[in-house]
C-alpha cells in the first residue's frame, strides 16, 4: 500500500516554508501547540480539542530541504474509529525544493495508507491544512484549528 503523498508549490522562499514547519505550526495548523519544532530531537503536540492529539519528535532537520517528525503518542478519539491510536509510529516527512513558480513542497505521511482506517478523515484533514499552510506562507495568515468556546 502506498503512503499519503501530496505535493504543492509554493509561492514563497525555501527559508519561509522551512521556518513555517519548524517555527510556526500554531499559526496555519493548529493554535493547541506545546513544545518545540525547531531543533532535532525536541518533541511537540498539536491538539486539536480534547479529543484528538498528536506528540511528535523531530527525527531530521536538514535546512531548506527536508524534515522529519515520528509520532510517539496520538489519540483521535471519535465515535467512527475503532483504532484511535493508528498514527503512533508514523512519520511525517517534508520535503523542499526550489522550483520556477517558487517552492516545491512534498508531504509524505509513511504509514498513512488506505488500510488505515482514518484514511479518508486523516487525508481530507491534511488537504485542509496544507491549503492553510498555503495560504499561511503566502500571505501571513493561515487557518489553523482553533478551539470554539461551547456555551
Amino acid at each position: 500500500m502506498s503512503d499519503f503523498t501530496t505535493s504543492l508549490i509554493l509561492k514563497a522562499e525555501e527559508d519561509k516554508v522551512y521556518n513555517s514547519l519548524t517555527r510556526s505550526i500554531s499559526e496555519w495548523w493548529t493554535e493547541m501547540f506545546e513544545g518545540s519544532a525547531e531543533e532535532v530531537s525536541q518533541v511537540f503536540t498539536i491538539r486539536f480539542g480534547p479529543q484528538v492529539f498528536k506528540t511528535m519528535r523531530v527525527e531530521e532537520l536538514v535546512r531548506n530541504e527536508q524534515i522529519i517528525w515520528r509520532v510517539e503518542d496520538a489519540l483521535i478519539d471519535l465515535p467512527d474509529l475503532i483504532n484511535k491510536k493508528e498514527w503512533i509510529n508514523t512519520q511525517i516527512k517534508w520535503n523542499i525544493s526550489a522550483a520556477s513558480e517558487g517552492t516545491s513542497l512534498r508531504l509524505t505521511h509513511i504509514g498513512l495508507n488506505p488500510e488505515v482506517e482514518c484514511y479518508e478523515l486523516c487525508t481530507s484533514g491534511w488537504q485542509s491544512f496544507l491549503y492553510s499552510f498555503n495560504k499561511f506562507v503566502t500571505t501571513g495568515t493561515g487557518t489553523p484549528f482553533r478551539l470554539v468556546d461551547i456555551d
